[in-house]
């Protein structure tokens, strides 16, 4: 995930899909890696990078439509809560064994081990 992050600052997500992520496919199959996480991750790490310095695709963007008065400045310190947002949804959605099969399991309409029973 980190170099995913990486490539994130110099290239486009459509690139990184199409070259980076099937280069490491293979390993995440072989470690029977649930897809739908792993492409979970994958957006969510992309989105964060795009809102980082130094190149921050995203930042570009803001500064197109942003009036004169705002600052480049003013967009890195402006994005900083939602980086770490994101962070923090990346890090539970990597590390919470419920964020990342209960809504799967409950949609397919199985039972759920890690939710308490009613009488």
């Amino acid at each position: 995930m980190f170099i995913i992050f990486i490539l994130g600052f110099f290239i486009e997500w459509i690139e990184i899909s199409y070259i980076a992520v099937p280069l490491f496919l293979p390993i995440f199959v072989a470690a029977n890696v649930d897809m739908v996480w792993l492409a979970t991750l994958i957006c969510v790490n992309l989105q964060t990078s795009f809102l980082t310095p130094p190149f921050g695709w995203a930042l570009f963007f803001l500064r197109g439509v942003a009036p004169p008065e705002v600052t480049t400045g003013d967009i890195y310190r402006g994005i900083v809560p939602f980086v770490v947002m994101q962070l923090i949804a990346w890090c539970c959605a990597s590390f919470s064994p419920v964020s990342r099969c209960g809504c799967r399991r409950r949609s397919a309409g199985e039972a759920s081990d890690d939710r308490p029973r009613r009488g």
